[in-house]
Order: C-alpha cells, then structure tokens, then sequence
C-alpha cells in the first residue's frame, strides 16, 4: 500500500466528529480506590460498527453478550470497566454484563442491543455490578467531545502509561478522522492480544469496506505483537464509523478505500506498539522481520517463535546476542526452511550467514541490543515472502508482578471485610 497523506491529530476516541466519552470512579476492585474504572463513549449520530473478539474458547461475560449486540445495525455506546474481567462468572455474569448495557441504553433513550459492554481485570471472581450501575447516570451526564484521556485511564489495569492516537486524512473536498485508545500490557499474543482497543471515525463507509478494512487492520497491528503468549478471555477490538465528516461514502475498490484502510491500519498499528512497549515490566521493545520465506505462513511461523521464544527473551533481557536461540527457534516453527541458507542480523550487523557465526565483533552486535528498542532480521533465502512481529524481553520483575495477582486480590478482600 502507498504512503497516505495523513495528520497526527489530538482527541483520541473523540477526535473524530460526533463522539463523546467520560469516565467514572465506582470502586470496582476497591471501594475505597478513587481511580477512574468505569468509561463510556457515545455516538450521536447511527453508527456502522464492527467488531473482533478473543478468539479464546473460554470467554468472557461482555464478549458474549457483546457478540449478540453487534448484530444490530446501529451501535451507539461502548461501556467499558477495568478491575474485574466478568469471566468465568457463569450466568450471573451475563446477567451482570446485560445490566450494564440496560442501564446505558436507558439513560441514552436507546435499545440495549445498540450498547456494547466490555470488562478487563482479574479472572474468576464475581463483578460488584452494584457499584457499576449506580454510577451510570453520573458518566453519561459527564459525556464530552474532550472525554477521551478519561476514557483511556479507566480503561487502564497493569498499565502504565496511556495508549492513544488519532490521524486526519484528506479526501476529496474534505477530511475524516480516525482516533482510538487501547489497554494493554501483559497475557499478550495473538490471535488476539489481551487488550481492549475501541477506535471512531467520522468517516462513512460501507459495511463490506468496513469488514475488509478491520480485518486487515487487526491482522496487520494486534495479531503481530506478542509479550508472554497468553491470549485472554476478553480481547475486542471495536471500530464505530458514524459518517458525521459528511464525506461521501467510502465504498470498496475506490482510492478512497484505500485511505481508509492505511489510516485505519496506522492507528491500530501505533495502539499495537504502545502496548508491547508497555508490557508488564519489560525493558526492550523488539521487531522480530523475517524475509524472503517460501510462503507468507513460512514467515509468520518464523517470526511468531522466535518472538515467543522465553529463551530468545531472557536473551534480549540480558542483553545477549545469541543467534542460536534465534536459529533454533526458526528450526522448531514449521516453517520450511534450509539451515545452510539462513542469514541472521541484529540491527544492521550481520550474526550468522549461511547457518553459521560471522566475524562480527560480540561487542559491537551487544551495543545493539542494549538498546531499548532494535530490530532482528531473519532471512530464510527461500523465497520472496516476510512478516514482522513486535515482541519483548522477559524479566524478572515480570514473573514478579504476576506471581501472585489472584491470591492478593482474595486476601485483600477478606482484610478489609469486603463483599
């Protein structure tokens, strides 16, 4: 695809015409916590809305009922909540993830199918759908076309940092806006990543470019990054278009489809990489290419087990450039390959040709992956096929943060006397 003539642009989720957002504390994990937990964003105008969801075969409360309403026509609301996933909840967990969406729908004069509901947290505890409903008149009387960066915190977990981004395009006499916000920082891999991402446009598209342009998108940006591969149980990913930028329609196999895609596949793309560079106390932020494969699924294999590789990330971690991890890594995937032909590169330093170390000073490929961000290359030589995957290290403060999520939450319930 050629260059698209976009602007980064401010706003999030709302820099897109037509959309509003606010945030809410409800004290969802704690009731005591003041941090905002609970998000809503709002289209005023009909929406064409599509979806993807966790391809997990255990799945969250909000996915499933989420899953039914995205067959209406016209979605209108997304209400999100962080600190408790509502999964593995049973039937009181779809009850609970369809009084959200009934409260919404009621406080917007809408039907509750046109509501979203999407959850993110700890597995397997039941959701204080309570503290929830009672704060919904209170998000939508704080809607706003400035609510974005609100939105963004309450949908916030092991985060650390704020994930956003927005462009505009030109087209035609006019423009249209595309802008999203995500979560996301560990149980990271495709297909999908666990993460939230809900992306608005302002632009009007047809419903068949809108599913061809989304699961392009998403195959090309979520579905190329992991952490620690774990896929969860309540990944989504939603893009609402409401046309409000009163371009014509975009309809497929138009230069204007074209637009629509590269910019809809760039936001998601920048959302994708801020959540790889945020994963649960990592330090390296990795590109995993191969190239010239036999095939496009030659590659992919390739890539996806070297980026998941624990060993070839304990590597990036300790700042070691063993090429042999990598090596056998591509040696395990499936992918056919020829080991006498494999070239391996850390940044633009070559470590291996034709199956075998080069010359290259270890000195010179370690100030390369002592950086916080570098590229490995991966050249199969077989063929004329690549793909890329966006990875990480894996630390000790990883396994740390994640040794004990479960018990802590349970104990600290019962300390402090908690439902």
């Amino acid at each position: 695809m050629g260059r698209v003539p976009f602007n980064v642009t401010e706003g999030g989720v709302t820099a897109a015409k037509g959309f509003r957002a606010s945030a809410v504390t409800c004290g969802i994990k704690n009731p005591e916590a003041t941090r905002l937990d609970l998000a809503l964003i709002v289209s005023d105008h009909p929406t064409l809305t599509e979806a993807v969801f966790t391809t997990n075969k255990v799945r969250a409360a909000c996915v499933r009922v989420s899953q039914q309403h995205i067959k209406d026509p016209d979605t209108r609301a997304i209400i999100a909540n962080s600190g408790n996933a509502n999964a593995c909840t049973g039937l009181q967990g779809i009850q609970d993830a369809k009084a959200m969406t009934k409260v919404v729908a009621e406080e917007l004069g809408v039907k509750m199918r046109q509501v979203l509901v999407c959850s993110t947290g700890i597995i397997g505890m039941p959701l204080p759908v309570e503290r929830i409903l009672v704060k919904v008149p209170d998000a939508v009387a704080r809607l706003n076309e400035n609510g974005s960066d609100d939105a963004m915190r309450a949908i916030m977990t092991s985060d650390t940092r704020p994930k956003t981004f927005a462009v505009e395009v030109p087209c035609g006499k006019g423009s249209f806006r595309i802008g999203g916000i995500a979560k996301g920082a560990g149980m990271i891999c495709p297909n999908m990543a666990t993460m939230l991402c809900f992306i608005t446009t302002d632009a009007k598209v047809a419903k068949d470019e809108m599913h061809r342009a989304m699961r392009y998108a998403v195959e090309k940006s979520f579905n190329c990054i992991t952490i620690d591969g774990d896929t969860s149980t309540n990944d989504t990913v939603i893009v609402m278009s409401n046309g409000a930028s009163g371009l014509p329609v975009i309809k497929k196999s138009t230069p204007e489809a074209e637009l629509f895609r590269c910019a809809l596949h760039k936001v998601m793309l920048e959302l994708a990489k801020m959540i790889v560079c945020d994963g649960e106390r990592v330090t390296k932020f990795v590109e995993i290419r191969v190239r010239n494969a036999r095939t496009l699924a030659d590659a992919r294999k390739a890539a996806e087990a070297v980026a998941k590789s624990l060993l070839v990330k304990c590597s990036f971690h300790g700042c070691d450039p063993n090429w042999g991890r990598i090596i056998h890594a591509v040696g395990y995937s499936g992918a056919r390959i020829r080991e006498e032909l494999i070239d391996i590169y850390f940044g633009g330093l070559q470590a291996c040709k034709g199956g075998l170390a080069t010359k290259t000073p270890v000195g010179e490929m370690e100030k390369v992956v002592k950086e916080p961000k570098f590229t490995v290359t991966i050249d199969l030589n077989l063929g004329t096929s690549g793909y890329t995957v966006y990875t990480s290290d894996l630390s000790k403060e990883y396994v740390d943060f994640n040794s004990s999520e479960y018990s802590a939450a349970i104990h600290a319930k019962r300390q402090k006397g908690f439902a």
